[in-house]
């Protein structure tokens, strides 16, 4: 049995229709505590969030939108608040290269809970065209079919 708990709390879908994944990583990020409260509650969104590395080399999850919670009364937080995300020198080194190069860039992909500590999954992504796209979506409709016959299929 493993001691791993982990649930999603809050995922951005649309990341992998608009961008290719390269590579992902495994963040903390640092909130109040009403925000936790809320997003165990699946109150947040990451859908025009992207990550953003500053010159001192602090790593920051911009325009993330977590909901205020309903009982916080004067100690709610921002909606869109920047928020710090703790990763390792190494890793922040390693996205800060990753991002630099052309075309690339750094999206969260999900928040999840991991044994008690919120974690933000975060990715280096390529964006798609539009012609991408379309071929992901005939390549899984292709897919789809094939299920389905096979799920149909007498024997």
């Amino acid at each position: 049995m493993s001691k791993h708990k982990e649930s999603e709390l809050v995922s951005n879908r649309r990341a992998f229709y608009d961008y290719e994944i390269i590579e992902t990583f495994e963040a903390g990020i640092i909130l109040s505590g009403t925000e936790v409260k809320s997003l165990r509650n699946h109150g947040g969104s990451l859908s025009d969030a992207y990550i953003l590395i500053s010159q001192q080399g602090k790593v920051l999850l911009k325009n993330a939108s977590i909901a205020p919670y309903r009982f916080g009364n004067i100690f709610n937080h921002e909606d869109k608040r920047d928020r710090f995300l703790l990763l390792h020198k190494r890793e922040i080194i390693r996205l800060k290269n990753l991002s630099q190069e052309k075309g690339f860039t750094l999206i969260p992909l999900s928040m999840y809970l991991k044994n008690g500590f919120i974690k933000v999954k975060v990715a280096c992504a390529k964006g798609k065209k539009n012609y991408d796209k379309r071929q992901a979506l005939k390549e899984k409709e292709h897919t789809k079919t094939i299920q389905q016959a096979m799920r149909n299929r007498i024997d």
